[in-house]
């Protein structure tokens, strides 16, 4: 693997993946492949009881790759993107996102998904998808489930990001610790405590059956979403523009169409 890192730790019951590209930890077609790939192979092992994210460095990840949401590419970049999701709802091994620094977009999205989220005080959190004037799929199904329609709305539409203590209050973050040191001791502990005693299997079935609604709601409006995106919006010209933009490292210039 080139962009991940993997170990196991708690007698090899909790299988660790770290993004890993030397930069932000940017959530690729590659980096998404790796994980396509991993998925499977902790799927068959019947011993784990967890899987955690985290990012190298100082970041947990910028994101999923801008240039790969030009019009050309964002159909396929979607579509393995919430293959992701997919596959990890039809697991159902339960997940943790360790998040330090920079947690955007796509990655994000990664992290709203797992049923645990931790975090330093570094943390900050956003989906500024809209001011490249595109929207995030994942995450709009997502942060409603999660934190409310009122909230999720306010972070989806204006695109700020938020430092770990408000994710904190929002319910969005289980607990937010000192460092990066004392939040991967303090997972380890976590973990020790409240999953390593269960049954891999009987985890297994209580995710599925804890996110049934949430499961049901994320398999029919990917699909839905990923059409509104690749169909409508990318045929507007601000999408295109608000790529453009960012890519060339300049503001926008919208059209309003």
């Amino acid at each position: 693997m080139e962009k991940l890192k993997l170990d196991y730790t708690h007698a090899g019951s909790v299988a660790n993946i770290l993004l890993d590209d030397g930069k932000g930890n940017v959530l690729d077609n590659a980096m998404m492949q790796e994980l396509l790939g991993l998925f499977e192979e902790l799927r068959a092992n019947r011993d784990i009881k967890a899987i955690t994210f985290q990012g190298a460095g100082k970041h947990f990840s910028f994101g999923a790759s801008v240039a790969e949401h030009q019009k050309d590419f964002a159909a396929g970049m979607l579509k393995t993107f919430h293959q992701l999701f997919i596959v990890l709802m039809d697991m159902g091994i339960p997940t943790l996102a360790k998040i330090s620094g920079q947690c955007l977009g796509g990655g994000l999205e990664l992290a709203l998904f797992c049923n645990f989220l931790f975090a330093d005080k570094t943390a900050v959190l956003g989906q500024p998808e809209i001011v490249l004037g595109v929207f995030p799929p994942p995450a709009s199904v997502m942060l409603p489930l999660k934190i409310g329609q009122a909230k999720a709305e306010e972070l989806l539409l204006t695109g700020r990001s938020i430092q770990a203590e408000e994710g904190e209050k929002l319910g969005l973050l289980n607990q937010v610790f000192e460092d990066k040191d004392a939040l991967n001791s303090g997972v380890n502990e976590w973990l020790t405590k409240n999953l390593i005693p269960k049954s891999a299997s009987s985890l297994r079935y209580g995710v599925k059956a804890a996110r049934s609604v949430f499961n049901q709601h994320m398999h029919e409006q990917l699909s839905r979403l990923a059409g509104l995106y690749v169909d409508e919006l990318m045929e507007t010209k601000d999408a295109n523009e608000g790529i453009r933009s960012f890519l060339e490292k300049r503001s926008p210039v919208w059209e309003n169409g």
